[in-house]
């Protein structure tokens, strides 16, 4: 893949890692690791280095100049919880979902918003994705009193509360209906959709979309529709290839 084809694809997602920023020179290489982390995810997002990347970032289309963009981060770092390939597999006692990294919001003198996303390092926290938009930090706000969690395969948001599982987007919806469902039902839903595409199955040996990885390695990957799909820390391949190419299916609509 050739740099020009990369930018585009990426900005085209409006999802980047911090590999892909790196090789396309908007983030110095010691934010990739050269330098020790951050101690908190606040600290990360509003790193000099992570600011300046925003900058480009919300440059990418031409909207405003980078040096209009004067990002600012606004508010605390949320954890974001996707479904956990334990709960979809059965295992006792495991939770619906699991933390995957924290994200912070990031706003552009234009009100272009952005996701930050931070995970744990050695010593500290490093920013290794920017996504656009707020969806992690809107539905934590929206799913207050419970368990926000992401059903990435089909970029659905939902908050546990108890033994209900409730919906907070359009997308969850049409996965469980507008008043919801059971603990127990909705693990049966996820076991029947996702259940042969756990970590050792014939679909995630195959590589299929990534299938389900257990392990948080960064790495950038050719998603569905020739987009970036960033594993940034993120357990689910499968969730992060969705992530990019929905967001960019919902920006192409919004044009």
């Amino acid at each position: 893949m050739t740099t020009m084809n990369a930018r585009a694809r990426a900005a085209a997602a409006g999802l980047l890692t911090t590999v892909a920023l790196v090789a396309l020179g908007a983030l110095p290489a010691a934010a990739a690791g050269g330098l020790p982390p951050a101690p908190t995810p606040e600290q990360a997002a509003s790193a000099p280095q992570t600011l300046d990347t925003l900058s480009r970032f919300f440059a990418r289309d031409g909207a405003l100049a980078r040096t209009a963009a004067a990002p600012r981060v606004e508010g605390g770092s949320v954890p974001v919880r996707v479904l956990s390939p334990d709960f979809v597999a059965g295992k006792p006692g495991a939770p619906v979902a699991r933390v995957e990294f924290r994200a912070s919001l990031a706003v552009a003198s234009d009100g272009q918003k952005a996701s930050l996303w931070t995970v744990k390092q050695a010593g500290g926290w490093q920013v290794v994705n920017i996504a656009t938009g707020d969806d992690e930090i809107r539905y934590a706000e929206l799913g207050r009193g419970g368990l926000v969690f992401r059903e990435p395969q089909i970029d659905a948001w939902y908050v546990q509360k108890g033994a209900k599982v409730l919906p907070l987007d359009e997308d969850a919806v049409r996965a469980v209906g507008r008043d919801g469902t059971s603990l127990a039902a909705y693990r049966e839903r996820v076991a029947r959709a996702y259940g042969d595409k756990l970590p050792g199955s014939a679909y995630a040996r195959k590589g299929a979309a990534g299938g389900y990885d257990a392990a948080p390695v960064p790495a950038v990957e050719e998603g569905p529709g020739g987009t970036v799909a960033a594993g940034a820390g993120a357990g689910l391949a499968l969730a992060l290839a969705a992530t990019a190419t929905i967001r960019r299916r919902r920006a192409t609509r919004a044009a």
